[in-house]
């Protein structure tokens, strides 16, 4: 029997997903959330996972905003997945560029495997009949052809875009693609369905590297020249692959359909029924999600009473809906929105007003992640400021000292090792330690689980940019926070 050419994923996690605001936002986006069904496990691991099964499945590729690695990381981590390469994009560029820096890094030691390239932020209900479109698309896409995966539509939806087949549809093979067509309005889209022989697209594919390579160097050579420098200048950063910034910052931000697929001649379309959902908005989600006999869709504490075909979900505190239809209702931290299910699209405006005038909310969490854990920052003063930090098991913060603030620590769980100017003291539950000001001091988890503590911060100064860091186990060389952060702290002190 001949074995299966080598399948390897490449998993876009770029994007924002401005649409799910209030929990999808610029730090975290809705990639990294879970959204679909029941588990704990995200968009970004159940895009993994639904692959499992497929023969010649080989290590994915997965490429991310460099803001977003150590999200990235931890998550395929949690599901036992060893990447062959977190490819690090410095600029958003879109998806040709990113399909081109993954076809080079698969090519590279002269393999020529099957790429299939798949987006982070989608929901796939029937596994099983994916991976079969998949099994149905793999001797087409191993001889040359390039493969879209076309949704089969489900009513004549304006917000997608549309792909003619030059055939009859089929399920067991992909047939030649006569055209794509850009979001129609509805009485096209009508026609769309009675002919039969459009689908969705859903920017998923199939093909041979070697193949896609071929197409990107004849139709947007300049996509492959300024990737191909992006990646031959490109840095080790532990476990990740950061592209030259420059180099990929000078290439066309480009979509594959417009760069490729619109104009090659090796395009194929195969139907894909498997409850797929880009969860464009909160009614997406409401849609896909199971109901209850009311037509609810309950995540988190929330008590629903005489309520109908709402989408009701908590974070942290108890949501009550009572006597009211068609409303989505998402409370975080910091935020909670309320809308009309048919205005759920609409949330955008909001997220752009919020950037307008500066507000964190538009863009940030109250609580920031790191590659250690996270902290939440609970209450502040004019001198002073609570935050509850959680370290993971095995990290450690950066060996570090702040000019401006001095700090307190409470651990309420588990047990650190805290370094002061050279000296080591273990402090456990419901012990705590003090870090005068110019202390270098670092904080260590040697446990098995999460250290959580209570940091209270005095001085004139609490941005998070008075950090001099002297080691890192994580390679941030820099001193003080990412653009992000300095975004939050710098509104956080102008409120």
């Amino acid at each position: 029997m001949t074995p299966a050419v080598p399948l390897v994923p490449v998993i876009l996690c770029g994007g924002t997903g401005t649409r799910l605001w209030p929990l999808s936002r610029a730090s975290y986006p809705k990639q990294y959330w879970a959204l679909a069904g029941d588990g704990e496990e995200t968009l970004l691991q159940q895009t993994q996972q639904r692959l499992e099964g497929l023969p010649g499945l080989a290590p994915p590729l997965l490429i991310c905003n460099e803001g977003h690695r150590f999200i990235v990381a931890e998550q395929m981590r949690q599901i036992g997945v060893e990447p062959a390469a977190i490819l690090l994009e410095p600029i958003g560029r879109n998806t040709a560029p990113a399909v081109a820096v993954a076809a080079l890094q698969a090519t590279a030691k002269g393999d020529d495997p099957l790429l299939l390239v798949l987006a982070a932020d989608h929901v796939i209900r029937d596994a099983a009949a994916f991976r079969a479109s998949v099994e149905a698309g793999r001797a087409a896409a191993e001889g040359g052809l390039l493969v879209t995966f076309g949704i089969v539509p489900t009513g004549p939806e304006t917000g997608y875009g549309y792909i003619e087949a030059a055939e009859p549809l089929r399920n067991e093979a992909p047939v030649p693609i006569a055209r794509f067509v850009e979001k129609p309005d509805r009485a096209t889209a009508e026609q769309f369905l009675a002919a039969g022989r459009f689908t969705w697209n859903s920017g998923m594919f199939l093909f041979r590297a070697s193949a896609i390579l071929a197409e990107l160097e004849r139709l947007a050579p300049e996509v492959v020249s300024s990737c191909r420098a992006a990646l031959d200048q490109d840095t080790a950063d532990l476990d990740f692959l950061r592209l030259e910034r420059e180099a990929f910052a000078g290439c066309p931000s480009v979509a594959l359909d417009v760069a490729v697929m619109e104009l090659t001649g090796l395009g194929t379309v195969l139907p894909l029924e498997a409850g797929w959902s880009d969860v464009g908005s909160w009614s997406a989600l409401w849609e896909t999600a199971d109901q209850d006999a009311s037509g609810n869709v309950l995540r988190g504490r929330v008590i629903s009473e005489d309520a109908r075909n709402c989408y009701l979900r908590s974070e942290h505190r108890l949501v009550v809906g009572l006597g009211v239809d068609d409303l989505v209702v998402v409370e975080t931290d910091d935020a909670v929105l309320i809308a009309h299910r048919e205005r759920a699209q609409d949330v955008r405006t909001i997220v752009r007003q919020l950037e307008a005038v500066g507000a964190r909310e538009g863009s940030a969490h109250r609580r920031i992640y790191r590659p250690w854990g996270s902290y939440d920052g609970i209450v502040e003063g004019e001198r002073w400021q609570v935050k509850k930090i959680v370290v993971n098991p095995g990290a450690s913060l950066s060996l570090q000292m702040h000019h401006h603030r001095a700090e307190h620590w409470v651990v309420v769980q588990g047990t650190a090792v805290v370094e002061k100017d050279g000296v080591e003291e273990l402090v456990g539950e419901n012990q705590s330690t003090y870090i005068p000001l110019g202390a270098k001091h670092r904080l260590t988890n040697p446990g098995k689980i999460p250290v959580e503590m209570i940091e209270v911060q005095s001085g004139p100064y609490l941005g998070e940019d008075d950090i001099v860091r002297f080691e890192d186990r994580y390679g941030r060389t820099e001193s003080g926070p990412t653009e992000n952060d300095q975004l939050r702290d710098r509104l956080v002190r102008a409120q």
